[in-house]
């Protein structure tokens, strides 16, 4: 089995292309799943043949994910248009402009090679200034309204081929602070999380391919443990997600180089706690250097934890679908449907305003 336990890591590239370091340590390790950014994007072709080569890598189909959401956090507007994020989608209020952004970011991630996308977001707006990350990314202000909107967006994009990763469990709409930066603490009672944050996540359960775990401290869970994210929660993600909602699907970290874990634990304490609380992935986004380190730390975990977990994702990895063959004109159709929902969302006028791009509310606009 340790041999498999590569299979437990969902790891960043460095950069455009692999080079000979990148790909030997790839294919020694055969991670799970690779997660691209901004800095492994810079033409269409030059996405796809990355993509190619980390395929090849691999003996086992990986997991090729992104934040392709919408708005600022649509890492493909970098080759091509940026599609309307889900604040904008949902104050246009028409489902069917919903469903074709769903069907476009299937159609798309397919086109580049992609089988997993790590939305939709679950969270709840309830401040669409808040400065906690969620800026523009949320389908609802209350909870009705996300599951409508998410739902319609779930399916769609899940009907062209493209897994689906409901975020950010159990819910950091109350979080006061972002955490890329540091850690939130979230001192909602267990009552009045049932009663908003986790309806949404409660409701979609059966229809998302995965799950993932945020970076908030929740006091009605883990009151004993200050300060201790809720990726890395026992008590959250093996009691109430496992236990007591029966969630038996794949359940992956937040970015593990995000400041609320860095600030605050351990790397070796962070790897084994994340997968002793039940997470099936563990996500490295930008420390590539320490997923080899990541891996050793893996082999002090209870075997029946890492056996539970290398199930899941082996079950998740039989519904991936492969590429569409390459075509760049086939891109470009897609990349012009995707400006024409931008343009029917927003308008004309609005829709060449283009979201700003400067890490100055969060540094996820960057990665």
């Amino acid at each position: 089995m340790q041999d498999d336990l590569g299979q437990l890591l969902l790891t960043g590239v460095p950069g455009l292309e692999l080079t000979p370091e990148t790909a030997s340590r790839f294919r020694k390790l055969q991670p799970g799943g690779y997660i691209l950014f901004g800095r492994n994007i810079n033409h269409p072709e030059q996405l796809r043949k990355l993509i190619d080569d980390l395929r090849d890598l691999s003996d086992v189909e990986p997991f090729i994910t992104i934040d392709q959401e919408g708005g600022r956090v649509s890492r493909l507007r970098l080759i091509g248009n940026e599609p309307p994020n889900a604040q904008q989608l949902r104050q246009k209020g028409d489902p069917m402009l919903i469903a074709r952004h769903g069907q476009l970011t299937g159609q798309v991630l397919r086109q580049f090679g992609f089988n997993l996308d790590l939305c939709p977001v679950l969270d709840i707006s309830h401040d669409d200034e808040a400065d906690n990350s969620l800026k523009g990314r949320c389908y609802g202000t209350t909870p009705e309204e996300v599951i409508r909107n998410a739902s319609v967006f779930n399916h769609a994009m899940r009907r062209e081929g493209i897994l689906s990763c409901g975020k950010h469990f159990p819910g950091y709409a109350s979080a006061e602070v972002d955490p890329h930066h540091e850690l939130p603490v979230i001192t909602k009672s267990l009552a009045e999380m049932e009663a908003s944050e986790l309806v949404p996540f409660r409701a979609l359960l059966d229809d998302l391919d995965s799950l993932m775990t945020c970076h908030s401290h929740f006091s009605c869970w883990d009151a004993d443990r200050p300060r201790w994210p809720a990726s890395l929660s026992k008590a959250i993600i093996g009691g109430f997600l496992r236990h007591q909602l029966g969630y038996k699907g794949l359940v992956m970290t937040d970015d593990l180089d995000m400041g609320a874990i860095l600030n605050e634990v351990s790397f070796e304490d962070t790897i084994r706690a994340a997968m002793m609380a039940g997470n099936d992935l563990v996500m490295i986004c930008h420390r590539v250097e320490l997923v080899e380190q990541a891996r050793e730390i893996l082999t002090t975990v209870e075997r029946p934890v890492l056996e539970d977990a290398l199930d899941r994702v082996e079950r998740t990895k039989r519904r991936l679908a492969g590429p569409y063959e390459w075509s760049l004109d086939g891109f470009q159709a897609i990349d012009r449907e995707i400006w024409n929902l931008r343009v029917d969302t927003l308008g004309a006028e609005r829709a060449a305003i283009l979201s700003v791009e400067d890490g100055k509310r969060s540094p996820v606009e960057l990665y």
